[in-house]
């Protein structure tokens, strides 16, 4: 090698150790400089967005009608934001720009590794925000979905919990009732339910439609306004079917059920007091049977003919 070749390795000279103040300034005071300028810049970052940015945000979700959860958790991300956004801005004031790049470089990577990871997470924290921000139901509301329904007792992030009427504890993933359709039968506050009571084809329909309509409207349960209706909605093989609509008001699902209980009894019992037919299904068998001699077809009556 030539000695001017530039692909020649040299050895990197030792910093000499200060031996005097000046000395220490002249050799350290850069790095010190540095060092300042990213601690006072954190500090001044930080504290405006701890006590500007993060309320601003809180009081801002409020005014849209966020759930407490939902602000508890986005202030909390805001908090987490604004120390990166501060520790970003301090190694870029300081001029340590190599460690933000590979401190970017680094978050990136861990972020596309933990996104890939968490789908299903993300997908039901995604789904518990928007559900706690719709309020489609809420806790003690009444539900059903698909094939499930109970008690809603919790909304939290990830999950919502659900209390069937068996009294079992279900756990069910935001994201599959944000993707599903969900029935609240208990959103409003009247409820109309209906019941189809079977007449025979001789009874008096108006007699018949005069006392559902008298059970109906004797009922406490009942709404008096919207009125109850019955109307004929079936002509069934064996009886006509007479459907009774009636509104509750604030229901629950075991109200639902006793109202209905109720109902049912005081209307079989007013049926039997005026002699209204109930018919049940029957079948008619028509035609004839062939029976025929058993002792003829016997084995002993025919080695007597042979």
């Amino acid at each position: 090698m030539l000695p001017g070749d530039p692909t020649v390795s040299r050895p990197v000279p030792l910093q000499a150790v200060p031996t005097s103040a000046d000395e220490l300034v002249a050799q350290y005071g850069g790095l010190v400089g540095q060092v300042v300028a990213f601690v006072v810049t954190f500090v001044v970052v930080w504290l405006l967005g701890r006590f500007l940015v993060v309320p601003v945000v809180g009081r801002l979700l409020a005014s849209r009608g966020f759930d407490e959860t939902v602000w508890g958790l986005v202030e909390d991300v805001a908090r987490v934001v604004v120390v990166a956004l501060a520790v970003a801005t301090a190694f870029t004031v300081a001029g340590f720009g190599a460690f933000l790049v590979a401190f970017a470089t680094l978050g990136g990577a861990l972020a596309l590794a933990l996104g890939f990871a968490a789908q299903d997470l993300v997908a039901n924290f995604v789904a518990g925000v928007f559900i706690l921000k719709d309020r489609p139901f809420r806790a003690g509301d009444w539900i059903e979905w698909g094939e499930y329904a109970g008690t809603v007792e919790e909304i939290a992030l990830r999950v919502t919990t659900v209390r069937t009427f068996d009294n079992e504890k279900v756990t069910v993933p935001n994201a599959e009732l944000a993707n599903n359709a969900v029935t609240n039968p208990v959103a409003y506050d009247r409820l109309r339910q209906e019941f189809v009571f079977g007449v025979g084809y001789d009874v008096d329909l108006a007699a018949a439609i005069e006392v559902i309509h008298v059970v109906l409207a004797s009922h406490d349960a009942v709404l008096a306004e919207p009125a109850p209706d019955v109307a004929v909605t079936e002509l069934g093989e064996s009886a006509v079917g007479l459907t009774a609509r009636y509104w509750l008001a604030g229901p629950g699902s075991a109200d639902l059920v006793g109202v209905r209980s109720e109902l049912v009894q005081a209307v079989k019992r007013r049926f039997d007091e005026a002699g209204i037919d109930i018919p049940y299904p029957y079948r008619q068998l028509t035609g004839s049977i062939e029976v025929r001699d058993v002792e003829a077809l016997s084995p002993e009556s025919a080695a007597t003919d042979d």
